[in-house]
């Protein structure tokens, strides 16, 4: 319970991020102000660092069915202790602030 709030209240303070709480499972689905899921996630791995280290999440889009669904929002699973969860989540937001694709 305290990692998924941890997680759920640092997307929320993000400007642009929209996150429900989950009610029972380990991951979180949060729609983030990005053009392309896929290509986020990519770029966040391959190209990104704040202070040494980096976030990997799952684009979304490979979880609907439906085609375009999910395509600007990843799944973020919160398994990590707490400390790590808050690293994680401020590493999103200053990745989000650089990214090339933002809207």
């Amino acid at each position: 319970m305290e990692r998924r709030d941890v997680l759920i209240e640092g997307l929320q303070a993000i400007p642009g991020v929209a996150v429900p709480s989950p009610g029972g499972a380990f991951y979180a689905v949060a729609r983030l102000p990005i053009d392309s899921s896929d290509h986020f996630c990519e770029w966040i791995l391959s190209d990104f660092d704040w202070k040494g280290e980096t976030v990997m999440m799952a684009p979304a889009s490979g979880f609907y069915a439906t085609p375009g669904a999910g395509r600007d929002e990843v799944r973020i699973a919160y398994v990590l202790e707490a400390d790590a969860i808050r690293r994680a989540v401020e590493i999103l937001a200053e990745a989000l602030k650089v990214y090339p694709g933002r809207r």
